[in-house]
């Protein structure tokens, strides 16, 4: 995957440095921009900024403070490189959410490593969910594939919301990631407090979520504390006049309006027995049946799948 990193320097000494340590790797593309035209630069949201101190016209904590602010670049990994080896100084730019300050008297082989070792951790933190902070699916294939491997028992709760893309429709997305996030909150908290147990909770993408948990685990009572708290929750995301219809409406394509009942939480539960699956892609597709089967029932509801491989 192509690297973006942007250099704020107002020469191109750096830049050139920095090309001809990363000669043999295409991945990573550097570009030299001045502090002047820092709003358009973050528009373009780059992978990560290095900041050249020394040639810096600007207060370095205001170009900091400039990217900082920006939604988009909040978090985009901030270099410092600097002359300035005075601690109480390096103390205050790290103070500006700064993730490093590299000592130019460190040599190109530090910087060069230090740069590396970033990607590597934006590599990492992109197979997890920006909005939920939960892994993905690189990280949930990985969590079925070590289960399958131990042969023992668990459980694979395949969770998603109902009428979702309705509730999109009429109170548009922010509300709709609100919900999402809800959504992994009530999962997470439901899964993690089970004591002596050895759970995973990931999330698919938009309203998919998944949970494994062990299979000496009372399956049933986690559905239905997941489902209980979440119906409670839910109702606060929907305005008075639709929790007392018990719906809400929204027009079709033809411009008649339709009823959507408020949106509920279905799962499909999957039990992995011993010597039942092969591979994880037997437990998805046994998976999808039953959470199909849940989403056929009206409101928040689990169904389960309990066959054996006998």
């Amino acid at each position: 995957m192509l690297k973006q990193i942007y250099v704020f320097d107002t020469t191109i000494k750096l830049l050139n440095d920095l090309r001809e340590m990363f000669k043999d790797d295409k991945s990573y593309k550097f570009k030299c921009v001045e502090t002047q035209k820092i709003d358009c630069v973050l528009k373009e949201i780059p992978d990560v900024i290095i900041i050249n101190e020394d040639n810096l016209k600007d207060k370095l904590h205001s170009v900091c403070s400039r990217i900082r602010n920006d939604s988009d670049n909040a978090i985009t990994p901030i270099i410092v490189l600097s002359s300035n080896e005075d601690f109480s100084h390096k103390l205050e730019v790290i103070k500006d959410s700064v993730e490093y300050f590299v000592e130019k008297s460190l040599g190109k082989e530090y910087i060069y490593y230090t740069i590396k070792n970033i990607a590597r951790l934006l590599t990492v933190n992109r197979t997890v969910s920006p909005l939920t902070g939960l892994p993905g699916n690189v990280k949930i294939q990985s969590e079925l594939k070590k289960r399958l491997s131990l042969k023992e028992e668990f459980t694979v709760l395949y969770l998603d919301l109902d009428n979702f893309k309705a509730y999109n429709d009429v109170y548009g997305f922010v509300r709709g990631d609100e919900i999402i996030e809800l959504t992994a909150k009530v999962i997470t908290q439901n899964v993690f407090k089970l004591e002596d147990s050895d759970v995973f909770v990931g999330h698919i993408g938009g309203d998919d979520f998944v949970a494994i948990i062990d299979g000496h685990v009372n399956y049933d009572k986690v559905c239905q504390d997941i489902i209980a708290e979440f119906d409670s929750s839910v109702q606060s995301y929907f305005n008075k006049e639709d929790i007392e219809k018990g719906y809400f409406e929204v027009p079709n394509r033809k411009g008649i309006m339709e009823e959507f009942p408020l949106t509920s939480l279905s799962i499909g539960v999957v039990t992995a027995d011993k010597g039942r699956f092969k591979n994880i892609l037997e437990i998805g597709e046994v998976g999808a049946q039953v959470k199909h089967l849940a989403k056929s029932t009206p409101g928040s509801c689990y169904a389960v799948n309990r066959r054996t491989s006998e």
